[in-house]
């Protein structure tokens, strides 16, 4: 498989094309100041993209403005060729967020009247191409099982913390390494974990397990040092960075014999174990910090069990629709079946009607003017008597009522007779 050629740096490119680099960093220094490293850093790859292709392919490119439709067009094709980290191929959703950086770039460079930028924005959102949207890849049940008892044989403590607060927090990679020496706080007689600020700007409390709270206080004990101002640092007390953790992680997952497995993997299961269980989406998604439950509807795609719980609870139901029984000869109903044919006229929804017939009912009028209510000549007797009480009455409505249907059971007797 060919490596990919790495891009050169912002020094090289601006020997070659100064006039557009210029207003490139300076736009990352714009975005340093309201984005996260992590996302400057995004920005500073599609945009090197960009330049290294304009110096490459497109010399008579020598300012932003002077990028075209036809640059784009070349560019993609340019960008699709490029080998990925592991594959021949950069990723589709690589792909989408470089073109989608680099639109955004454009389009903000035009809403911040940059003199450098194009007439119009030459990325539209046609050009990204679309994405496959899996569901989250979480660990079943035995395979989270196999990866905890690696981790807890371990010799290392910090692989058995790692793997155990990932598994039962559902903490991003980021918040775990980020977590404050204070974070674990007593509320009551609960201990809860204070996540701080993070992907989506917001912090929450987790509530600990007793037994992650006492694992987190054996390592400090043993490995932190009381002034480091990390909860979960390494051993030498510095700071814990994604590739270290998932390094960790993939040293036990090895042990267990579990394929690659990626940090984000164990925020997956924790949550598909949660909703399999029975845990609401609302309070699955205030556990992960999501801000909509938008985020949290994949996870109820993937409850398997909670739909194979449920599809056997009424599987009996289901088998009904499907079965018919015997017909029973005429000559062979008892007094019981009779008796249960005449109970069948007054049944309901989710029962039947226990009234004597001769009783009023204060909600007849729910049940008898209802397109589906059945009446015949055999109860044109008691509709009489009814009809004769409501007019002793006054009440002109049931009165109209019976005479309806006191009407109806007469032409249904018409149509009968001839």
């Amino acid at each position: 498989m060919t490596r990919a050629q790495p891009l050169p740096d912002w020094q090289q490119l601006a020997t070659a094309i100064p006039d557009i680099v210029a207003p490139m960093r300076r736009y990352l220094q714009q975005l340093a100041a309201i984005l996260r490293p992590g996302s400057v850093s995004g920005a500073d790859q599609a945009l090197r993209s960009l330049a290294a292709f304009l110096a490459e392919q497109a010399p008579e490119v020598r300012f932003i403005a002077d990028i075209r439709r036809r640059h784009i067009e070349d560019f993609r094709t340019w960008l699709s060729a490029r080998p990925g980290y592991r594959t021949p191929r950069l990723a589709p959703g690589t792909l989408a967020h470089r073109l989608g950086t680099l639109r955004m770039f454009f389009v903000r460079i035009s809403d911040w009247d940059w003199p450098e930028a194009p007439a119009r924005v030459p990325i539209i959102p046609a050009d990204l191409p679309r994405q496959d949207h899996p569901l989250p890849r979480a660990l079943d049940d035995p395979a989270a099982a196999k990866l905890l008892r690696a981790a807890q044989a371990d010799p290392r403590m910090l692989t058995r913390v790692v793997v155990e607060v990932l598994l039962r927090t559902g903490l991003r990679v980021g918040e775990f390494t980020a977590l404050q020496a204070d974070a674990v706080m007593l509320i009551g007689a609960a201990h809860w974990l204070h996540v701080p600020v993070g992907k989506l700007h917001e912090d929450r409390y987790l509530p600990l397990h007793p037994h992650l709270v006492t694992l987190i206080d054996d390592y400090r004990t043993t490995h932190v040092a009381v002034d480091n101002p990390l909860l979960l640092p390494r051993e030498s007390g510095t700071a814990l960075d994604r590739h270290t953790v998932t390094r960790l992680i993939n040293k036990a997952g090895t042990a267990a014999g579990l394929p690659h497995i990626h940090p984000h993997q164990l925020r997956h299961t924790l949550a598909t174990q949660a909703i399999n269980r029975g845990m609401t989406l609302e309070a699955i998604a205030a556990m992960l910090g999501h801000r909509s439950l938008d985020m949290t509807l994949r996870y109820a795609k993937i409850a398997n069990r909670t739909v194979a719980d449920e599809y056997f609870a009424v599987t009996e139901k289901v088998e009904s629709l499907y079965q018919q029984g015997k017909p029973l000869p005429a000559d062979t109903i008892g007094p019981r079946m009779a008796r249960l044919r005449r109970e069948h006229h007054r049944l309901l929804g989710n029962g039947y009607c226990t009234r004597p017939p001769e009783l009023d009912c204060a909600f007849e009028a729910i049940c008898e003017t209802c397109t589906f209510f059945q009446t015949g000549i055999e109860f044109r007797p008691t509709l009489l008597r009814q009809r004769d009480h409501a007019e002793q009455h006054h009440q002109t409505h049931r009165v109209n009522l019976f005479n309806q249907l006191l009407t109806r059971v007469d032409d249904q007797t018409d149509t009968q007779a001839s």
